[in-house]
């Protein structure tokens, strides 16, 4: 009988939801795949930062900077170093999938790794300097269907990456050739922003989250947002592309994935704390206040979701006469 009430007490002693089994990562790490000062960044820091302070997660998240081919490095660093690491998470978006469906991840798939979750989304936008030429949307297609190449537009990307692909959208929308757009390439939304309010480059098919302290602080003009609606609070008064005439739209998916042999046990881990994370108020108002939109399908579903628009990438990339990964 003694034996019997020393393994009930026993067993009162451990936490609601847990057991001495339970996975708990060590010393965990959140990989953002670019540059400091991006929405890779940008998703990396905030989640880790929420996902601490409200108890989530109980071991310190640090956050590495792992930049590179937009994402490719550090695809190829989990494929050959980490494969069955469950204390490491790495931060995707929307572009992620573009650079798979066209090969740019070298031999590997979105088939290679564990799709966990998302966070939130973002939208595209067209930003410009303050003291542009480019008033409105009309007056930046006109000068792109005059010259392509008189126009310099540079964003965190390679020519066929999401940031190119808003302005080739455009462009494709308005009668002009993408291909002969003038493009260049930086390593990250930050340096591409640098590059914007240095004069190096005229246009950037950024982020709204990226571009929201530069538009609120007046240093940029948003000619148009990628969304279906008008986005809130400073983009309020910016048209969306399809309201000035170019029926484009670019969601920005903002989420993570993890390396491709982690258990099911430890996979449950970080998808149950990313749905925790999402259901939390404070949480999302940190969101919103970063310009972040309520997007939360994890586990299976984004798993669903994330290999279903890689596959859509593949075929719009071959629409636009780019190469694409064929898997």
């Amino acid at each position: 009988m003694k034996r019997i009430h020393l393994l009930v007490a026993a067993t009162l002693l451990v936490p609601v939801g847990a057991s001495a089994q339970e996975f708990q990562p060590r010393n965990p790490e959140c990989i953002a795949p670019a540059a400091p000062g991006g929405g890779f960044d940008l998703t990396c820091r905030l989640t880790s930062q929420k996902l601490n302070e409200l108890g989530i997660v109980e071991p310190s998240i640090r956050t590495t900077n792992m930049p590179g081919g937009i994402g490719a490095v550090a695809y190829n660093a989990i494929q050959a170093q980490r494969r069955k690491d469950p204390n490491v998470i790495v931060a995707v978006s929307t572009g992620s999938w573009v650079n798979l469906a066209q090969g740019k991840f070298g031999r590997f798939s979105e088939n290679d790794v564990r799709w966990l979750g998302a966070v939130g989304a973002d939208y595209g936008v067209l930003a410009v300097r303050k003291d542009s030429r480019f008033k409105t949307m009309d007056d930046f297609v006109a000068a792109l269907k005059a010259d392509p190449a008189s126009v310099a537009i540079g964003a965190g990307g390679t020519v066929g990456s999401q940031d190119w692909m808003k302005p080739a959208l455009v462009a494709k929308a308005a009668g002009a050739d993408p291909k002969k757009m003038r493009y260049l390439s930086y390593e990250g939304g930050g340096e591409a922003l640098a590059a914007l309010l240095g004069g190096t480059i005229e246009a950037l098919p950024g982020d709204a989250s990226e571009m929201l302290g530069q538009l609120e602080a007046g240093e940029i003009r948003v000619l148009a947002t990628f969304s279906a609606e008008r986005l809130p609070g400073a983009y309020a008064e910016v048209p969306t592309a399809k309201e000035a005439g170019y029926d484009v739209e670019w969601p920005i998916v903002r989420g993570f994935y993890a390396p491709p042999a982690i258990t099911d046990e430890q996979y449950a881990y970080w998808t149950k704390a990313l749905s925790a994370l999402n259901a939390n108020p404070e949480w999302q108002k940190a969101r919103t206040e970063q310009g972040l939109f309520e997007y939360d399908l994890v586990g299976a579903d984004f798993d669903a979701f994330a290999k279903k628009r890689t596959q859509d990438f593949r075929a719009l990339a071959a629409e636009v006469g780019l190469p694409t990964s064929g898997k």
